[in-house]
């Protein structure tokens, strides 16, 4: 576009540096592309908080060994649905062998809530067998 920005892409496909800059101009993509599509605040909310996690969780945890690799992050934004991915080169871990934050022992610790805040706000939250790449999907409420 002449003069102006460009328009956010509803799909693409990047490899992600961990560097500040780089995150929040993905996220901004992604949450621009859901407002053009109709989603409301509470949605891009959803959307952007498992967005971070995802991507948070593939550096500290997936990449703990290997800094300078880039995550690999993939959406779609359609009118019914947004999808990530969200894919890291670490080792991978088993979904359901991570703790449950709610119980008891663990609430006070400050963190492990991030698998159980991208089920809480996604429709689906689907992991690869390895562990390594996590597809989300925010499906959009229909108008009534």
């Amino acid at each position: 576009m002449a003069g102006g920005q460009p328009r956010a892409r509803s799909n693409a496909k990047v490899s992600l540096l961990n560097e500040p800059d780089s995150i929040r101009a993905v996220e901004r993509e992604i949450l621009e592309a859901a407002s053009t599509h109709g989603y409301p605040e509470a949605a891009q909310f959803a959307i952007r908080l498992a967005l971070e996690e995802a991507v948070f969780n593939a550096f500290r945890h997936g990449h703990k060994h290997l800094p300078d690799e880039p995550v690999l992050v993939d959406w779609t934004v359609s009118r019914g649905s947004v999808r990530i991915v969200v894919e890291d080169r670490g080792p991978g871990f088993t979904p359901d062998a991570v703790p449950d934050p709610t119980h008891e022992d663990r609430l006070e610790l400050p963190h492990g809530r991030g698998v159980m805040l991208m089920k809480a706000y996604m429709t689906q939250v689907e992991y690869n067998d390895r562990g390594n790449r996590v597809t989300m999907v925010y499906q959009k409420p229909q108008d009534d």
